[in-house]
C-alpha cells in the first residue's frame, strides 16, 4: 500500500481525520482551508502564523542569552559530579528571563543611536517578544546541554592521574561541539524541515513560550496556562525539599527491602538504586527525568517501546543470566558498573599502567583478565543489537523517504505549513558549515599530531572518526525526532578504534568524543534548529545565536570543570573516608569505558582472548530483529500497531544504564503511560491545554529549589540524619553470592 513520504516517517502521523485548528490572527499565517502539520501532536501545540516585523537581534537578547548561557554552564557543571547529579534545564532560564525582559522594555531608553545611517540601532525596540524570548532560550540550551568531552579531561586527571593541560583540553572540548554543529547543519534537510521529523521534547518549549506570550481569558472554573504553571511550579518547589533534603528516601521507594531487611535475594529483586528495581518506585521528578528525560514529551508508543525494552532486560535476560551463573556472574553485584578480578575484588588499573600511559601486558597478565557484571556485560551486548538494529530499521523504514528527499531537495515537495513560512526567510548556506566542518577538522588533526603525547589519537583516528559519525548521524536524528529517544550507539566508536588501536586510553577517548559524542551534538543543535522552525525565527539569526552560546558555553564548563577538580578534595573518590558527595557516577562509567575499550582494548575482553567473546552474537540479533517487525508490517498493513514497534529503541533502551538504576525507569513508564495513553486518550483536551506546561513546570521547580538547598545548606554541610534519608535502605543488594567469595563487609557465603 503507497503512502506519502511524511505518513511513513512517522507512524503518529493520522490517515484520516481534520487536523486543522484555529489560530490567533497575524500578519502572516495560511491560507483559508490550509492544511496544518500531519502530526496531530504538532498540530494541536505549534502556532501555524508568523510575525516577521518582530525584533529578534536586541541589546536585551544579547545580555540575557549570554548570561543564562553562563549560569546554566556553571551551575550544570557543578553540579554534575554530585552523587544524584542536577540537570537545570533551559526551562529554568526561559521562566526567569520573562520578568527580566520585561523590566529591560520598561525601564531602558529607547533613544535611537546614529539616526539615518547603516549603524542605526536601539537598545529597546519596544515590548518584549516571543522571538526575543526564544532565541535566548537558545542560547540557555547551549548551557543546559553537557558537554560530553569534558568526560575525557576528568578521567585523565582524576582517574588515570595523568596530565594533560588546560589548553589541549580547550581545544579537545571546542572541536568536538563545533564538529557537531558541521553535521547539524548538513543533515538540516532531512530532520528539520520535514513535517514528520516533528521532535517532541520541543513542544515542552513551544508550549510555554505560548503560556507565557499569548493573551488567553480564563475558562469558567478553570485556569489559563500560565496560571496552571504557576501553580504546578510552586507545587514541584516546594515538594522538593522532601525528596531533595527532608526525606531522601522518596528517590527510591524500595518496600520489598524494608519486608526483608536482611534477605540479600529480595534486596537484589527489590532495591531501586543496586538490584533489579521490582515494586520499587520514586516520588521524585529528578528520579523520573534526570536519565530518560521527562516522561511527558515522549509518545506514547516510544515509551511502550522502552518499557518493552527494560521488561526484557531487566527481568528476563539478566536474572535468567545471573542465577545461571553466566560469567561468573554470582561472584560479583548483580548490578554494578564497576571493574572486578576474577576472585570479585576490584581491578586494580592503575597496577597496568606504564610510565607513558599504555597498556603494561605483563602486569595485565599477572593481575589476571578483567571481569564485569554480568548485567553490565548484558547492556554492552545490547548496545551492540540496538548498533546493527539502527542501521537495518532506518534502511527498511526510511530508505525510500531518504532518497527521495535527496532527489527532490524538498523543492515545495512534502512541506508542511511551518515549512513555507520559513520559506520566507533567507536560509542559511550549507557551504557556510561546510567551511566550518572543513577548517574544524583541518584543526583537530593539527592538534591531535601536535598534541599527541596528551591526546595519543593520530590523524587517521580523526578522519576515521568523522567518516563513523557522517554515517550514523542521519540515523540517529530520524529515530530521535520521532520517537525522543536517542540510541546510545557509542559502542561502535569505541570497539573500532580499540581494535585497530588497543592499548591507548586517551585515544580511545578522544575518537568517541569525535566519532559519537559529536553526533549527540549535533542532535541538540538539530532540535534547536526544529524549535527555531515552530516559532519562525530566522535562521541565520538562529547561525549566529547557536554559534556563539557554543563557544560560550564551552569555556564555561570547562575552565568550571577545572576549577573543581583542582579545588574539591578526593573528588570522584567512592571511597572517600569524608563521605564526599562528589563522585561523579558519569564519569566513573566513561571511565570504565576507557579502561575496557582503550587500555586493555576489546580483544582481550570481547575478542578471541576476551571471556565475553559471545556477546557478539548480539550483532545478528540486532540486525535479524527489525527484519522481522518488517515482514510483519508488509504481511498485516492494517495492523498498525505493529508499525510502531521500533527495535533501535526497544534493543536500545536500556543503553542509558548504568549510570541510570532500575527506579528511574520503572517511574518513567509509569508516568508516560499515565500521560501518553491515559490522559491523551480520554482527556485530549486537558493534555493538549497542560501536558508540556506541566512538564516544564516540574522541571524549573525542582531546578530552582535544587539550587536553593545547595547554597543554603550543601555548601555549609549541614544534613539530617535518619532513616529516612538512608537513599534505598537495602544494604544487601550489592552482596555477591557465589560461595566462598570474600569481599569487604560482605558475608562469605558456604
Amino acid at each position: 500500500m503507497e503512502e506519502s513520504s511524511h505518513e511513513i516517517n512517522s507512524p503518529l502521523i493520522p490517515k484520516g481525520g481534520d487536523s486543522r485548528r484555529e489560530a490567533p490572527s497575524s500578519p502572516l499565517k495560511p491560507d483559508e482551508g490550509e492544511e496544518n502539520s500531519p502530526v496531530k501532536q504538532v498540530a494541536l501545540t505549534v502556532p501555524t502564523t508568523d510575525d516577521p516585523s518582530l525584533p529578534v537581534l536586541t541589546f536585551r537578547m544579547w545580555v540575557l542569552g549570554t548570561v543564562s548561557c553562563v549560569l546554566l554552564s556553571f551551575l550544570n557543571q557543578f553540579f554534575w559530579y554530585r552523587t544524584e547529579p542536577l540537570t537545570i534545564t533551559a526551562i529554568s532560564a526561559q521562566i526567569a528571563v520573562v520578568p527580566l525582559g520585561q523590566l529591560m522594555a520598561a525601564k531602558i531608553t529607547d533613544r535611537v543611536f546614529f539616526r539615518g545611517s547603516r549603524w542605526e540601532f536601539t537598545l529597546n525596540p519596544g515590548p518584549f517578544n516571543v522571538k526575543e524570548h526564544v532565541l535566548i532560550t537558545i542560547f540557555a540550551n547551549s548551557g543546559a546541554g553537557t558537554v560530553y568531552a569534558i568526560h575525557v579531561i576528568t578521567a585523565v586527571k582524576i582517574f588515570y592521574k595523568q596530565h594533560i593541560s588546560f589548553f589541549v583540553s580547550f581545544i579537545v572540548v571546542i572541536t568536538t561541539q563545533v564538529l557537531g554543529f558541521g553535521w547539524a547543519g548538513i543533515f538540516r534537510r532531512y530532520l528539520v524541515e520535514p513535517a514528520a521529523m516533528w521532535w517532541p521534547a520541543n513542544l515542552v518549549q513551544v508550549s510555554l513560550f505560548r503560556a507565557l506570550h499569548e493573551k488567553e481569558e480564563r475558562p469558567k472554573g478553570g485556569v489559563t496556562r500560565i496560571q496552571f504553571f504557576l501553580i504546578a511550579f510552586i507545587c514541584s518547589f516546594c515538594y522538593y525539599a522532601f525528596p531533595g533534603y527532608i526525606f531522601e528516601m522518596l528517590t527510591s521507594l524500595s518496600w520489598i527491602c524494608w519486608i526483608f531487611p536482611t534477605s540479600v535475594l529480595a534486596q537484589q529483586l527489590g532495591s531501586g538504586l543496586y538490584g533489579l528495581g521490582i515494586a520499587a518506585v520514586g516520588l521524585d521528578w529528578s528520579t523520573i527525568s534526570s536519565y530518560l528525560g521527562s516522561p511527558l514529551a515522549s509518545p506514547w508508543f516510544a515509551t511502550a517501546n522502552v518499557a518493552a525494552g527494560f521488561f526484557l532486560v531487566m527481568y528476563v535476560l539478566t536474572p535468567v543470566c545471573y542465577w545461571l551463573n553466566v560469567y561468573k556472574a554470582k561472584t560479583f553485584p548483580i548490578f554494578s558498573d564497576e571493574l572486578f578480578t576474577s576472585t570479585g575484588q576490584e581491578y586494580n588499573i592503575t597496577s597496568i599502567i606504564t610510565a607513558d600511559f599504555h597498556l603494561n601486558t605483563t602486569a595485565y597478565d599477572q593481575e589476571g583478565p578483567l571481569y564485569l557484571t554480568t548485567f553490565f556485560a548484558m547492556t554492552y551486548g545490547v548496545g551492540f543489537a540496538a548498533l546493527s538494529a539502527t542501521a537495518v530499521h532506518v534502511l527498511l523504514f526510511h530508505g525510500r523517504e531518504i532518497w527521495e528527499q535527496s532527489k527532490s531537495s524538498f523543492k515545495g515537495k512534502g512541506m508542511d505549513i511551518h515549512t513555507r513560512l520559513m520559506r520566507r526567510y533567507n536560509q542559511v548556506p550549507e557551504w557556510w558549515f561546510w567551511c566550518i566542518l572543513i577548517v574544524n577538522i583541518a584543526f583537530t588533526i593539527f592538534a591531535c599530531e601536535y598534541y599527541n603525547d596528551q591526546l595519543q589519537l593520530p590523524w587517521w583516528g580523526v578522519l576515521l572518526a568523522c567518516a563513523i559519525a557522517i554515517v550514523f548521524t542521519l540515523p540517529i536524528g530520524i529515530i530521535t525526532a520521532i520517537t525522543n529517544q536517542t540510541p546510545g550507539l557509542n559502542i561502535i566508536t569505541e570497539y573500532t578504534i580499540g581494535y585497530i588501536y588497543p592499548g591507548y586510553p586517551v585515544a580511545n577517548m578522544c575518537f568517541k568524543v569525535y566519532g559519537y559524542i559529536s553526533m549527540t551534538q549535533a542532535i541538540t543543535f538539530l532540535q534547536d534548529f526544529k524549535l527555531g522552525h515552530y516559532m519562525k525565527i530566522p535562521p541565520r539569526t538562529m547561525f549566529m545565536a547557536q554559534v556563539v552560546g557554543t563557544l560560550i558555553a564551552g569555556f564555561i564548563y570547562l575552565g568550571t570543570a577545572w576549577w573543581m577538580m583542582e579545588t574539591i578534595p578526593n573528588i570522584c573518590e567512592t571511597t572517600s573516608s569524608s563521605g564526599s558527595p562528589w563522585t561523579c557516577p558519569s564519569d566513573r562509567v566513561f571511565y570504565d569505558a576507557s579502561v575496557i575499550w582503550g587500555l586493555i582494548g576489546p580483544r582481550r575482553i570481547f575478542g578471541d582472548e576476551g571471556v565475553y567473546e559471545a556477546v557478539n552474537w548480539f550483532f545478528l540479533v540486532g540486525a535479524v530483529a527489525p527484519v522481522f517487525v518488517w515482514l510483519a508490517h508488509k504481511a498485516f498493513p492494517r495492523q498498525e500497531w505493529i508499525a510502531l514497534i521500533n527495535m533501535p529503541v526497544l534493543i536500545g533502551s536500556t543503553g542509558m544504564m548504568p549510570p541510570a538504576t532500575a527506579v528511574n525507569y520503572t517511574t518513567w513508564v509509569i508516568v508516560g503511560f499515565l500521560s501518553g495513553f491515559v490522559v491523551y486518550r480520554y482527556r485530549p483536551d486537558w493534555w493538549q491545554r497542560h501536558n508540556y506546561v506541566l512538564s516544564g513546570a516540574l522541571d524549573a521547580g525542582l531546578a530552582f529549589m535544587g539550587v536553593l538547598l545547595y547554597l543554603c545548606l550543601g555548601l555549609e554541610g549541614i544534613s539530617i540524619d535518619w532513616w529516612g534519608n538512608d537513599l534505598d535502605g537495602c544494604p544487601y543488594a550489592t552482596y555477591p553470592t557465589a560461595k566462598g567469595v570474600f569481599v569487604e563487609a560482605c558475608p562469605v557465603f558456604d
